[in-house]
């Protein structure tokens, strides 16, 4: 059997997963063929990037409450059961599963081997099987590509099966809703229907690293950026939507290990993932250089609209979604470390943009306070301007990807504890928001400023500057930084009005305390000493 073409037909997928009665099988198709079958099955065109453009269909974006996982005897007392992890029994699972197969019969498929995990004591071997050929596409790009070599002798761990075509009937299947994502740990799959929004394939095997990886091999699994300075000294960037992870990470100055999913074993920091997904709202080559250079050939934008009457991308076009990607290879950017793996970190970056103004520009935390801070989550999104609504929001999202951990926080919190427990490893509390006032009547913090204050702390130049310790928070403030104005360091002295600002920061104090109250009962003394103190 031809294993890397278009002859690849009829190879037998009963045996691994029990699909029978298939069209043709394309097996490992190169991304030439795979925007060739899309383009002629009239799914997507070409834009003048030389990027593909896909279109999801009804789902722009994740489904979480359409997403669940198999309760039996290995996940039963191990997963985090809830509502970002919803119970799936067994029986529902196979029955499902069946329809889903029966639905693929004599319909083609693509098939994709792939891996994750960069470091080779972790990797992972999957199969992606797919309706479409632009799925399939989404999957060679975001995983890492085997060898030639490997893909002869491949023999995959688990497998994601993917049919936006195939509509489950909840009355039937036991589903929310005719989509879904259900994992499912003793069968070692996957399977995702009704959506074709390709990010559920990416994160599915996330969530399946992040049970595996702590679980089973004592790997802490992080939702991170990572890259590596000159010195070989490893940075890790954790960080919610809108706090810059991305565009602090990419440093000129310092090679991308990768942008988004990584494993912290006893000795190095992998990237999971082979491929980056970026969103490409307001994209400009001025604000994000690096992203915008990756979408050439090879590369597949999501939703995306055009500029009338071209085939040039209208990055601000938000009537399809707001969410619009893009997917590619890393190796569409340059300076990246290959393989995509470093050493364990050095310094560690916890991104808020905190919209309050009470937080300070950089503060560095206690290993206990790393670990509160950690299983908080925290970041403050700007309300919109709908009925006159334009206080700051507070989100909390454990370990910075509450949707995807399938294990309690305190788990992913333990294993941080441990790996900094004796270690002179850095943690910093970067608040890439407020100062001055919250939203409103503050401004943003300066990038600039940002910028220098995390260069300092990667070459170490906080290591012998006085701190003090900022109420309420109890946060260690460096009282100088090189390149950035010591007023602003710490940032009730940037208030006008002192009293509102300690109303403020008691304010936020009582949310992080009110948001920790479901951890408390898991989590230990020394965590639980690392909250606010509330001034009365």
């Amino acid at each position: 059997m031809d294993v890397f073409g278009k002859k690849a037909k009829n190879a037998n997928l009963n045996e691994s997963i029990g699909l029978t009665n298939l069209g043709n099988q394309f097996w490992n198709l190169s991304p030439s063929e795979l925007i060739e079958d899309t383009i002629i099955n009239g799914q997507g065109v070409l834009t003048d990037t030389g990027a593909i453009a896909i279109e999801t269909g009804e789902f722009t974006g994740r489904s979480p409450k359409d997403r669940f996982i198999v309760c039996d005897e290995k996940t039963e007392d191990a997963v985090w059961w809830g509502d970002i992890n919803i119970k799936f029994s067994p029986e529902k699972f196979d029955a499902l599963y069946n329809r889903m197969k029966a639905y693929l019969a004599g319909k083609d498929v693509y098939v994709k081997d792939a891996q994750a995990c960069a470091d080779p004591a972790h990797k992972l071997n999957l199969r992606v099987v797919t309706e479409f050929p632009w799925s399939n596409h989404f999957a060679h790009n975001m995983f890492l590509r085997p060898t030639d070599e490997e893909i002869m002798d491949f023999d995959p761990e688990w497998t994601v099966v993917c049919a936006p075509g195939f509509m489950a009937d909840p009355a039937i299947d036991g589903t929310r809703q005719h989509n879904f994502a259900i994992l499912n740990f003793t069968r070692k799959m996957a399977i995702i229907g009704g959506t074709g929004y390709t990010g559920e394939i990416k994160k599915g095997i996330f969530s399946v690293l992040n049970f595996i990886l702590p679980h089973e091999k004592n790997v802490l699994s992080m939702h991170c950026s990572a890259n590596i300075g000159k010195d070989g000294d490893t940075a890790v960037f954790f960080g919610l939507s809108g706090t810059g992870k991305t565009t602090l990470s990419s440093d000129p100055d310092r090679r991308l290990i990768g942008d988004d999913e990584h494993g912290w074993s006893d000795n190095t920091v992998f990237n999971f993932e082979g491929g980056c997904y970026a969103k490409t709202i307001d994209l400009s080559q001025e604000k994000e250089p690096q992203i915008y250079d990756a979408i050439k050939y090879g590369a597949i934008l999501e939703n995306i609209g055009f500029i009338e009457g071209t085939s040039k991308p209208d990055y601000e076009n938000v009537e399809i979604t707001q969410n619009t990607r893009v997917s590619y290879p890393i190796h569409h950017i340059d300076n990246i470390v290959e393989p995509s793996i470093g050493g364990a970190p050095k310094n560690i970056f916890f991104l808020t943009a905190d919209a309050f103004g009470v937080l300070p520009p950089i503060s560095k935390l206690t290993k206990e306070q790393a670990m509160y801070h950690f299983m908080s989550g925290y970041t403050a999104k700007v309300a919109g301007t709908e009925m006159g609504v334009t206080e700051p929001q507070t989100t909390f999202s454990a370990c910075f990807g509450a949707a995807f951990l399938p294990l309690h926080p305190a788990k992913y919190a333990e294993l941080l504890g441990e790996k900094l427990d004796g270690t002179d490893i850095n943690v910093w509390l970067i608040n890439t928001g407020w100062s001055g006032g919250s939203y409103g009547v503050g401004s943003r913090m300066k990038l600039s400023y940002t910028r220098a204050m995390i260069t300092a702390a990667m070459n170490g130049e906080l290591e012998n500057v006085e701190f003090k310790t900022q109420a309420i928070f109890e946060l260690a403030m460096p009282t100088s930084v090189p390149g950035v104005p010591s007023e602003i360091l710490n940032p009730r002295d940037t208030w006008a009005d002192k009293s509102a600002f300690d109303d403020t920061a008691n304010n936020l104090a009582g949310q992080f305390i009110k948001n920790f109250e479901i951890f408390a009962k898991e989590s230990s003394e020394a965590i639980l000493s690392a909250a606010p103190k509330v001034m009365v």
